[in-house]
């Protein structure tokens, strides 16, 4: 089936399209660039307010009559830059945008990997997985690796998608229809933009994969400050997570383990609550707490947890399984 663009007109099948979000990276995109396949029809690079005057270096340099320079006025992290692409890949009538980084450290010649799954009709979204090797993790810097760890298990939750991995994987693609549907004036635009265009797919119910791939590190340097960002990550995620459970189990749909996760609040918040209190009591008194105020507390806290965690196994197991860009592209025309 054909992809349609925004104005309804039927386009070719299978245009592919990159995105390379280009701030200060000079040294690097013009080889980036060149290792791009001929499968590709387009390639737009996103010069992102760069300092470097990154946009006009590739257009000085650049033969490739595919490649297309965006500026952008005002920086707005790669998540902005990576938005401005998609955009203009959709109105321009593209299938598939890819999204690979300029530095150099994503393989452009993975890209058909990236490209399959969607094309054959089995996923809306495919992201990188550098973990999928043990062998080759060690290459990883130990203060990125320990990073993507924590952030991993925080954007499982925060995401729903509880089988991925390397959740700030950047190299990524996405069908074009996808795409077209993402609320992109509120989807974080730095460097949450992965995570947080992972949370409005779970919403969308769409189907993500997991690309093999290894890293490629040189001597590019990261714009990434762990410290930094931190505390602006755990909020979000806390805030994505309470948001998902919300639009999931008690907006769009009610099952069991909606009433599982109410009373798994109830009880381990009454069970803490009750038992603290009379500990608290106790204690000022000089005295032992009575049977009754730790074994009924006890109990409660015990069944919160066991309700708590037979929520958790249903949401890890509850992963959306059908793509859904054959409809949505139905329905852009």
């Amino acid at each position: 089936m054909g992809a349609v663009d925004t104005r309804g007109h039927q386009v070719t099948s299978h245009r592919i399209a990159v995105v390379v979000p280009s701030y200060k990276v000079t040294r690097h995109i013009l080889g980036v660039l060149a290792a791009i396949g001929p499968e590709v029809d387009a390639i737009y690079c996103v010069d992102d307010a760069c300092p470097e005057q990154s946009g006009r270096f590739i257009e000085a340099n650049s033969t490739d009559p595919r490649v297309r320079v965006l500026y952008n006025a005002v920086n707005q992290g790669v998540g902005g830059a990576t938005m401005a692409g998609y955009r203009q890949a959709v109105l321009d009538g593209m299938s598939v945008i890819v999204k690979i980084d300029g530095d150099g450290q994503m393989d452009p010649a993975l890209l058909p990997m990236f490209v399959a799954p969607i094309l054959n009709g089995d996923a809306d979204y495919t992201k990188g997985n550098r973990f999928w090797d043990l062998s080759h993790i060690a290459r990883m810097p130990l203060l990125r690796r320990a990073g993507n760890l924590g952030l991993s298990f925080l954007a499982k939750a925060s995401t729903g998608y509880w089988r991925l991995f390397d959740p700030t994987n950047g190299y990524t693609a996405i069908h074009a229809a996808v795409a077209d549907r993402l609320p992109m004036n509120a989807i974080s635009t730095r460097y949450f933009f992965e995570t947080d265009v992972l949370f409005r797919l779970n919403a969308m119910q769409a189907v993500v994969v997991d690309v093999p791939m290894d890293a490629l590190y040189g001597d590019e340097v990261s714009n990434l400050k762990v410290r930094q960002i931190f505390g602006e990550f755990a909020l979000k995620h806390a805030r994505n997570f309470l948001k998902r459970i919300g639009y999931r189990y008690y907006l769009r749909d009610l099952t069991i383990a909606s009433f599982e996760l109410v009373a798994a609040l109830i009880l381990l918040s009454g069970g803490i609550a009750y038992g603290g209190w009379n500990w608290i009591l106790a204690a000022s008194a000089g005295v032992s707490a009575p049977i009754g105020t730790v074994v009924l507390p006890s109990i409660a806290i015990v069944s919160g947890l066991q309700f708590l965690l037979a929520f958790l196994s249903y949401d890890i197991s509850n992963q959306p399984v059908r793509p859904v860009h054959d409809s949505l592209a139905r329905l852009r025309r």
